[in-house]
């Protein structure tokens, strides 16, 4: 059973996680607006596993006997300076959530919740890797500078981004 404070704290996390899946499918919109299919490709991936991520914790909730609480999202940004610019956010942004998902373990450990702890696992490695791509990525557009046509390279790299394995398997089965 989860305590009160954990279930709330999930139930914070868990509107983090949609409100992240908003601000990714806000961004997609943007590299749509610009042209940059691959960009707003690799945006609309971030947006299904941001998803995703909401409904393991909503799932977790009730396997642990608590109650599920949705509360209101935010209005995400919808202006970037350019694509270093919503990457930069992007960053900024993982490592927020990189924060909270530390925050939700440690509250974890103080409730000797050891369920939550094994759980919560999952996301602090999935973090490591969030912060990866976005790094990566970052890095590679602050190298490219305004040289439109290595932009256009990466456009199409971003392109390839395969779907999360949960969505593959709900398109398997349509």
């Amino acid at each position: 059973m989860l305590s009160k404070r954990m279930e709330e704290a999930i139930n914070d996390q868990i509107q983090r996680e949609f409100e992240s899946a908003y601000i990714y499918l806000s961004m997609a919109a943007y590299f749509d607006s610009i042209n940059l299919p691959g960009f707003a490709h690799w945006m609309k991936i971030q947006f299904q596993e941001e998803q995703a991520h909401a409904l393991k914790f909503y799932e977790f909730v009730y396997d642990r006997g608590g109650k599920v609480v949705l509360k209101p999202l935010g209005q995400p940004p919808v202006e970037f300076q350019s694509p270093v610019d919503a990457f930069e956010q992007t960053m900024a942004h993982e490592r927020r959530i990189t924060g909270h998902i530390n925050d939700l373990y440690a509250l974890a450990i103080e409730e000797k919740d050891f369920a939550s702890q094994s759980f919560l696992q999952w996301f602090v490695e999935e973090q490591v890797e969030e912060e990866k791509n976005a790094s990566d990525i970052l890095e590679m557009l602050k190298r490219v500078g305004d040289h439109y046509h290595t932009l256009l390279m990466i456009d199409r790299e971003l392109a390839q981004r395969p779907a999360p394995a949960e969505t593959q398997a709900d398109t398997a089965s349509e």
